[in-house]
Protein backbone atom coordinates (compact mmCIF):
# COMPACT_ATOMS: atom_id res chain seq x y z
CA UNK A 1 0.00 0.00 0.00
CA UNK A 2 1.26 3.69 -0.88
CA UNK A 3 0.22 6.48 0.76
CA UNK A 4 0.05 9.24 -1.97
CA UNK A 5 -0.74 12.04 0.89
CA UNK A 6 1.05 15.35 0.54
CA UNK A 7 -0.26 19.48 1.00
CA UNK A 8 -1.08 21.32 -1.83
CA UNK A 9 2.08 23.60 -1.02
CA UNK A 10 4.33 21.08 -1.86
CA UNK A 11 2.28 19.56 -5.03
CA UNK A 12 5.72 19.47 -7.98
CA UNK A 13 2.23 19.73 -10.11
CA UNK A 14 1.40 23.19 -8.89
CA UNK A 15 4.56 24.37 -7.86
CA UNK A 16 6.84 22.91 -10.96
CA UNK A 17 7.40 25.94 -13.23
CA UNK A 18 5.14 24.38 -15.70
CA UNK A 19 1.37 25.71 -16.23
CA UNK A 20 -0.58 22.63 -16.45
CA UNK A 21 -3.55 23.92 -14.66
CA UNK A 22 -4.97 26.96 -14.62
CA UNK A 23 -5.90 29.32 -12.02
CA UNK A 24 -9.23 28.25 -11.60
CA UNK A 25 -8.53 24.56 -11.97
CA UNK A 26 -5.98 25.45 -8.62
CA UNK A 27 -8.20 27.39 -6.70
CA UNK A 28 -11.23 25.24 -7.02
CA UNK A 29 -9.33 22.66 -4.88
CA UNK A 30 -9.92 19.68 -6.48
CA UNK A 31 -6.08 19.30 -6.86
CA UNK A 32 -6.15 18.47 -3.58
CA UNK A 33 -7.50 14.98 -4.50
CA UNK A 34 -4.63 14.56 -7.10
CA UNK A 35 -1.04 12.99 -6.24
CA UNK A 36 2.09 14.45 -7.85
CA UNK A 37 2.06 11.57 -10.25
CA UNK A 38 0.79 12.49 -13.60
CA UNK A 39 -1.56 9.51 -15.62
CA UNK A 40 0.15 7.76 -17.88
CA UNK A 41 -2.98 6.90 -20.50
CA UNK A 42 -2.88 7.17 -23.67
CA UNK A 43 -4.04 10.94 -25.21
CA UNK A 44 -7.82 10.97 -25.37
CA UNK A 45 -8.52 7.98 -22.76
CA UNK A 46 -11.91 8.53 -21.19
CA UNK A 47 -10.42 7.69 -17.97
CA UNK A 48 -8.93 11.50 -17.84
CA UNK A 49 -12.45 12.11 -17.65
CA UNK A 50 -13.67 9.85 -14.81
CA UNK A 51 -10.09 10.96 -12.95
CA UNK A 52 -11.81 14.84 -13.30
CA UNK A 53 -15.55 13.49 -11.88
CA UNK A 54 -14.27 11.52 -9.21
CA UNK A 55 -11.08 14.29 -8.05
CA UNK A 56 -14.47 16.63 -7.93
CA UNK A 57 -16.91 14.54 -6.14
CA UNK A 58 -14.30 13.68 -3.38
CA UNK A 59 -13.88 17.43 -3.29
CA UNK A 60 -17.47 18.19 -2.90
CA UNK A 61 -17.72 15.31 -0.48
CA UNK A 62 -14.55 17.03 1.68
CA UNK A 63 -13.28 13.67 1.61
CA UNK A 64 -10.80 13.61 4.46
CA UNK A 65 -7.39 12.26 2.75
CA UNK A 66 -5.85 10.25 5.52
CA UNK A 67 -8.78 8.16 5.51
CA UNK A 68 -9.61 7.45 1.57
CA UNK A 69 -8.16 4.62 0.21
CA UNK A 70 -8.57 3.12 -3.46
CA UNK A 71 -8.17 -0.35 -4.67
CA UNK A 72 -7.38 -1.64 -8.03
CA UNK A 73 -6.82 -4.78 -9.81
CA UNK A 74 -5.04 -4.95 -13.14
CA UNK A 75 -4.95 -3.04 -16.54
CA UNK A 76 -5.22 0.07 -17.36
CA UNK A 77 -7.88 0.87 -15.01
CA UNK A 78 -5.08 -0.95 -12.25
CA UNK A 79 -3.02 2.39 -12.53
CA UNK A 80 -5.40 5.14 -10.97
CA UNK A 81 -4.51 4.69 -7.44
CA UNK A 82 -1.05 6.52 -8.35
CA UNK A 83 -3.13 9.33 -9.56
CA UNK A 84 -4.76 9.94 -6.25
CA UNK A 85 -3.51 11.77 -3.00
CA UNK A 86 -4.74 9.25 -0.59
CA UNK A 87 -4.15 5.77 0.00
CA UNK A 88 -3.63 3.10 -2.84
CA UNK A 89 -3.38 -0.33 -3.35
CA UNK A 90 -2.55 -1.64 -6.33
CA UNK A 91 -3.95 -5.30 -6.12
CA UNK A 92 -3.40 -8.57 -8.09
CA UNK A 93 -5.40 -9.32 -10.87
CA UNK A 94 -9.51 -9.59 -10.60
CA UNK A 95 -8.81 -8.95 -6.64
CA UNK A 96 -9.65 -5.35 -6.28
CA UNK A 97 -13.55 -6.34 -4.32
CA UNK A 98 -12.28 -8.54 -2.10
CA UNK A 99 -8.98 -6.42 -0.98
CA UNK A 100 -11.41 -3.57 -0.77
CA UNK A 101 -14.10 -5.57 1.75
CA UNK A 102 -11.22 -6.21 3.57
CA UNK A 103 -10.10 -3.01 4.40
CA UNK A 104 -13.47 -0.99 5.32
CA UNK A 105 -14.79 -4.37 7.39
CA UNK A 106 -11.64 -3.56 9.86
CA UNK A 107 -11.35 0.56 8.92
CA UNK A 108 -15.23 1.00 8.78
CA UNK A 109 -14.22 4.76 9.17
CA UNK A 110 -12.48 4.94 5.67
CA UNK A 111 -13.55 5.59 2.38
CA UNK A 112 -13.17 2.85 0.41
CA UNK A 113 -12.85 3.24 -3.60
CA UNK A 114 -12.40 -0.02 -5.58
CA UNK A 115 -11.43 0.81 -9.23
CA UNK A 116 -11.45 -1.99 -11.88
CA UNK A 117 -11.67 -2.31 -15.68
CA UNK A 118 -14.59 -4.47 -17.42
CA UNK A 119 -11.52 -7.43 -17.66
CA UNK A 120 -10.21 -7.18 -14.23
CA UNK A 121 -14.07 -7.01 -13.03
CA UNK A 122 -16.04 -9.20 -15.50
CA UNK A 123 -13.26 -11.41 -16.77
CA UNK A 124 -11.23 -12.87 -13.76
CA UNK A 125 -12.65 -10.87 -11.09
CA UNK A 126 -16.04 -11.74 -12.25
CA UNK A 127 -16.70 -14.36 -9.43
CA UNK A 128 -15.73 -11.89 -6.27
CA UNK A 129 -18.71 -9.56 -7.56
CA UNK A 130 -21.78 -11.27 -6.63
CA UNK A 131 -20.36 -11.98 -3.12
CA UNK A 132 -19.28 -8.32 -2.34
CA UNK A 133 -22.75 -7.32 -3.30
CA UNK A 134 -24.29 -9.79 -1.10
CA UNK A 135 -22.54 -8.70 1.88
CA UNK A 136 -23.84 -5.00 1.43
CA UNK A 137 -20.53 -3.19 2.44
CA UNK A 138 -20.21 -0.15 2.19
CA UNK A 139 -17.49 0.39 -0.67
CA UNK A 140 -18.15 2.21 -3.71
CA UNK A 141 -16.97 0.02 -7.08
CA UNK A 142 -16.51 1.88 -10.32
CA UNK A 143 -15.73 -0.47 -13.35
CA UNK A 144 -14.49 1.31 -16.22
CA UNK A 145 -15.88 -0.05 -19.12
CA UNK A 146 -14.36 -0.05 -22.85
CA UNK A 147 -15.01 -3.04 -23.91
CA UNK A 148 -11.39 -4.02 -24.88
CA UNK A 149 -8.58 -5.36 -22.67
CA UNK A 150 -6.15 -1.76 -23.47
CA UNK A 151 -3.18 -2.86 -21.66
CA UNK A 152 -2.60 -5.86 -23.16
CA UNK A 153 -2.95 -4.25 -27.02
CA UNK A 154 -6.73 -4.89 -28.06
CA UNK A 155 -8.19 -8.14 -27.29
CA UNK A 156 -11.96 -8.94 -26.78
CA UNK A 157 -12.96 -8.66 -23.52
CA UNK A 158 -16.48 -9.63 -21.51
CA UNK A 159 -18.38 -6.89 -22.72
CA UNK A 160 -17.23 -6.57 -26.13
CA UNK A 161 -19.95 -6.09 -28.53
CA UNK A 162 -21.25 -9.15 -30.41
CA UNK A 163 -19.25 -9.07 -34.27
CA UNK A 164 -16.48 -6.11 -33.07
CA UNK A 165 -13.13 -6.81 -34.87
CA UNK A 166 -10.30 -6.98 -32.18
CA UNK A 167 -6.75 -8.48 -31.99
CA UNK A 168 -8.47 -12.06 -30.97
CA UNK A 169 -11.17 -11.76 -33.05
CA UNK A 170 -10.17 -10.77 -36.61
CA UNK A 171 -13.27 -11.91 -38.00
CA UNK A 172 -15.64 -10.43 -35.57
CA UNK A 173 -16.70 -11.23 -31.76
CA UNK A 174 -18.62 -14.48 -31.97
CA UNK A 175 -19.60 -14.07 -28.18
CA UNK A 176 -22.40 -12.19 -26.63
CA UNK A 177 -21.08 -9.72 -24.27
CA UNK A 178 -21.85 -9.41 -20.60
CA UNK A 179 -24.31 -6.61 -19.46
CA UNK A 180 -23.04 -5.18 -16.30
CA UNK A 181 -25.85 -3.32 -14.99
CA UNK A 182 -27.91 -6.02 -15.27
CA UNK A 183 -25.52 -8.14 -13.47
CA UNK A 184 -25.44 -5.53 -10.89
CA UNK A 185 -29.55 -5.54 -10.32
CA UNK A 186 -29.70 -9.43 -10.73
CA UNK A 187 -27.03 -10.06 -8.01
CA UNK A 188 -28.97 -7.42 -5.84
CA UNK A 189 -26.49 -4.50 -5.42
CA UNK A 190 -28.09 -1.40 -3.02
CA UNK A 191 -27.11 1.01 -5.33
CA UNK A 192 -26.71 0.55 -9.39
CA UNK A 193 -25.71 3.54 -11.89
CA UNK A 194 -24.40 4.42 -14.95
CA UNK A 195 -22.02 6.97 -16.64
CA UNK A 196 -20.03 8.29 -19.69
CA UNK A 197 -16.44 9.51 -19.54
CA UNK A 198 -16.95 12.14 -21.83
CA UNK A 199 -19.61 13.73 -19.45
CA UNK A 200 -17.23 14.36 -16.44
CA UNK A 201 -19.98 16.89 -14.87
CA UNK A 202 -22.60 14.33 -14.40
CA UNK A 203 -20.34 11.96 -13.49
CA UNK A 204 -19.08 13.78 -10.80
CA UNK A 205 -22.93 14.03 -9.27
CA UNK A 206 -23.12 10.25 -10.03
CA UNK A 207 -20.16 9.73 -7.78
CA UNK A 208 -21.19 12.24 -4.97
CA UNK A 209 -24.53 9.63 -4.60
CA UNK A 210 -22.27 6.36 -4.80
CA UNK A 211 -19.88 7.23 -2.10
CA UNK A 212 -22.48 8.69 0.46
CA UNK A 213 -24.53 5.51 -0.21
CA UNK A 214 -24.69 3.24 2.73
CA UNK A 215 -23.92 0.01 1.12
CA UNK A 216 -22.40 -1.61 -1.93
CA UNK A 217 -22.35 0.85 -4.55
CA UNK A 218 -21.84 -0.02 -8.32
CA UNK A 219 -21.18 1.89 -10.96
CA UNK A 220 -20.51 1.68 -14.96
CA UNK A 221 -18.69 4.09 -16.79
CA UNK A 222 -18.73 3.44 -20.20
CA UNK A 223 -15.59 5.16 -21.59
CA UNK A 224 -13.73 5.23 -24.75
CA UNK A 225 -10.23 3.43 -26.07
CA UNK A 226 -9.04 5.72 -28.61
CA UNK A 227 -6.34 3.67 -29.23
CA UNK A 228 -7.41 -0.24 -29.77
CA UNK A 229 -11.88 0.60 -30.31
CA UNK A 230 -12.33 3.34 -33.71
CA UNK A 231 -15.81 1.92 -33.74
CA UNK A 232 -17.59 0.82 -31.07
CA UNK A 233 -17.19 3.16 -27.88
CA UNK A 234 -16.11 6.57 -29.34
CA UNK A 235 -16.73 10.33 -27.90
CA UNK A 236 -19.07 11.10 -31.11
CA UNK A 237 -20.71 8.12 -31.13
CA UNK A 238 -21.81 7.82 -27.33
CA UNK A 239 -21.95 11.36 -27.18
CA UNK A 240 -25.34 11.06 -29.48
CA UNK A 241 -26.48 7.94 -28.33
CA UNK A 242 -26.49 8.45 -24.74
CA UNK A 243 -29.77 9.49 -22.61
CA UNK A 244 -30.87 10.90 -19.11
CA UNK A 245 -32.87 8.31 -17.14
CA UNK A 246 -36.47 9.37 -17.63
CA UNK A 247 -37.94 11.69 -14.66
CA UNK A 248 -40.64 9.21 -13.51
CA UNK A 249 -37.62 6.28 -13.34
CA UNK A 250 -38.76 5.25 -9.39
CA UNK A 251 -35.52 4.53 -8.21
CA UNK A 252 -36.22 1.57 -5.73
CA UNK A 253 -38.24 -0.02 -8.43
CA UNK A 254 -35.88 -3.44 -9.37
CA UNK A 255 -38.11 -4.29 -12.39
CA UNK A 256 -38.05 -0.61 -13.64
CA UNK A 257 -34.45 -0.71 -13.24
CA UNK A 258 -33.85 -3.97 -14.74
CA UNK A 259 -36.19 -2.79 -18.01
CA UNK A 260 -34.00 -0.15 -18.44
CA UNK A 261 -31.27 -2.35 -18.36
CA UNK A 262 -32.34 -4.36 -21.26
CA UNK A 263 -33.99 -2.09 -23.48
CA UNK A 264 -30.71 -1.04 -25.92
CA UNK A 265 -30.25 2.08 -24.66
CA UNK A 266 -27.55 3.78 -22.58
CA UNK A 267 -28.21 5.53 -19.94
CA UNK A 268 -26.88 8.43 -17.51
CA UNK A 269 -27.67 8.63 -13.82
CA UNK A 270 -28.48 6.30 -11.00
CA UNK A 271 -31.02 3.10 -12.06
CA UNK A 272 -31.32 1.29 -8.36
CA UNK A 273 -30.78 2.49 -4.80
CA UNK A 274 -32.52 0.47 -2.21
CA UNK A 275 -31.87 1.56 1.30
CA UNK A 276 -31.16 -1.26 3.55
CA UNK A 277 -28.69 -1.78 6.46
CA UNK A 278 -25.15 -2.13 5.22
CA UNK A 279 -23.02 -4.95 6.83
CA UNK A 280 -21.69 -2.95 9.76
CA UNK A 281 -25.16 -2.51 10.48
CA UNK A 282 -26.00 -5.91 10.45
CA UNK A 283 -22.62 -6.80 12.79
CA UNK A 284 -24.02 -3.93 15.03
CA UNK A 285 -27.28 -5.43 15.38
CA UNK A 286 -25.17 -9.15 16.53
CA UNK A 287 -23.19 -7.55 19.01
CA UNK A 288 -26.23 -5.78 20.31
CA UNK A 289 -27.72 -9.02 20.64
CA UNK A 290 -31.19 -7.85 19.06
CA UNK A 291 -32.60 -9.73 15.86
CA UNK A 292 -31.29 -8.82 12.27
CA UNK A 293 -33.10 -7.04 10.56
CA UNK A 294 -33.10 -6.30 6.65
Amino acid sequence: MTNQRSDDNNNPLLNSGIEYFSDEVKRSGIMNYRSTALPTWCPGCGYYGITHGLANALKNLHVNNNNLVIVSGIGCAGRYPFFVKGYGLHGIHGRALPIASGIKMVRPEFTVLAIGGDGDGLGIGGGHLPHAIRRNIDITYILFDNAIYGLTKGQASPTTPFGQYTKTTPYGNPEKPLNPILIGLAYGASFVAQGFAGFPQDLTIVFQEAIQHKGFSFVVVTTPCVTFDHANITYQRFRNIWKKIPEDHDKQNLANAMALAQDGNYYNGILFQDHRNAWHDVQQSIRKNTSITK
